[in-house]
């Protein structure tokens, strides 16, 4: 059985919006601090935590997968939206499904070394996939008492390629 593909295309702002915010130092800083010698681009994620949760700050160390990726399962946090940070200069694959009960059709991102997203609290996404080691992580996201995930296994599992030429 053929599979059907996705095309993993470049993460940029505009592609992501949907689903949640690109996490980058990108033109001028919006204000410079520290004695002039850092670059502050400030308020770049919209981080909602419902009214159950609090901020958390974790570090995840995930295995590398390799492209083409079969994607069998997603999930999504209703509590809370869930960043996650690259503490490495790697690119790294970012997987998003439109909204619904269920999930609706896949898009698949590559993001390039120094971006970080911001998934928007219930937004369908793939689980964290670097492509390469260390696949360190710090993920910002609603700790609380109340059930923060849900997963949801694909019908027919879905291929990752890399964007098309």
């Amino acid at each position: 059985m053929t599979l059907p593909t996705i095309h993993a295309r470049p993460l940029t702002p505009q592609a992501f919006a949907p689903f949640g915010d690109v996490l980058e130092a990108q033109g001028a800083p919006d204000k410079i601090i520290n004695q002039g010698k850092c670059g502050r681009f400030h308020d770049l994620a919209t981080m909602d935590f419902g009214p159950r949760g609090r901020a958390g700050v974790s570090v995840f160390d995930a295995e590398p997968r390799t492209l083409p990726y079969k994607l069998e399962m997603v999930e999504r946090h209703p509590e809370g939206s869930q960043a996650f940070l690259p503490m490495h200069s790697h690119p790294w694959l970012v997987i998003v499904a439109e909204p619904g009960d269920t999930p609706g059709p896949v898009h698949a991102f590559l993001a390039s070394a120094g971006q970080g997203v911001n998934f928007h609290r219930g937004t369908w996404h793939g689980v964290l996939t670097p492509l390469h080691t260390p696949g360190l992580f710090a993920v910002v996201d609603c700790i609380g008492d109340t059930p923060n995930l849900q997963e949801h296994w694909l019908d027919q599992p879905v291929l990752i390629a890399p964007a098309a030429m």
